[in-house]
């Protein structure tokens, strides 16, 4: 049975009030064989319905960015919306929603990216940023790359500066990180796992 968590299996938080890096890679469930088989596919749901986990990884991803000026923080949807708008909270800036096609109200900028069988589309209001405007991309994996990459190109579409991309998971096999930072883009992430 693969990471699978129990109540009673969880892990309690350390003297600091913060379970350890350890602990939090621990609160991430991996079911194998999903969406498809020969993938692991890493559910951060587990983390983040435990309460000292995350407020710990939040901190811990938070931290990284304080004193770096930051105008809004993009969430991409739809875990990045969960980490987004807790971080842009905890650093005092706007909150920008990046969408699946078709779920903004108002006229938006698209991008189309590349899926393992054809394309998937992007959008985020015109409106949602001001030309100038240092933006913090918050999603909770990164592998390929290519959701963020897009959500980068939406940014610079509507004049965004970007000073970053965060993340809870990397898969360093899959090189999207890598590709961000390749591009200029300072890729960053809590945690990462082997595999795809």
């Amino acid at each position: 049975m693969a990471d699978e968590l129990t109540h009673s299996a969880r892990p309690h938080a350390m003297s600091s009030g913060f379970p350890a890096m350890t602990d939090l890679k621990r609160l991430v469930r991996t079911i194998p064989d999903y969406p498809k088989p020969g993938i692991l596919f890493r559910d951060v749901t587990t983390l983040f319905g435990d309460g000292p986990g995350f407020k710990a990884l939040l901190t811990q991803m938070t931290d990284r960015y304080r004193g770096t000026p930051i105008d809004a923080v993009a969430g991409i949807e739809a875990r990045g919306f969960i980490l987004g708008g807790a971080m842009a909270d905890r650093l005092g800036c706007g909150f920008v929603p990046i969408r699946k096609k078709g779920k903004l109200p108002w006229r938006v900028h698209a991008e189309d990216y590349a899926l393992e069988y054809g394309t998937d589309t992007i959008e985020m209001h015109q409106d949602a940023l001001d030309r100038g405007r240092r933006v913090l991309i918050v999603d909770d994996l990164i592998a390929t790359g290519g959701t963020a990459a897009a959500a980068c190109r939406l940014i610079g579409r509507a004049g965004g500066e970007i000073v970053g991309a965060c993340f809870v998971i990397d898969l360093p096999e899959l090189g999207g990180a890598a590709k961000l930072r390749g591009a200029g883009i300072d890729a960053w992430a809590l945690m990462q796992f082997d595999g795809h």
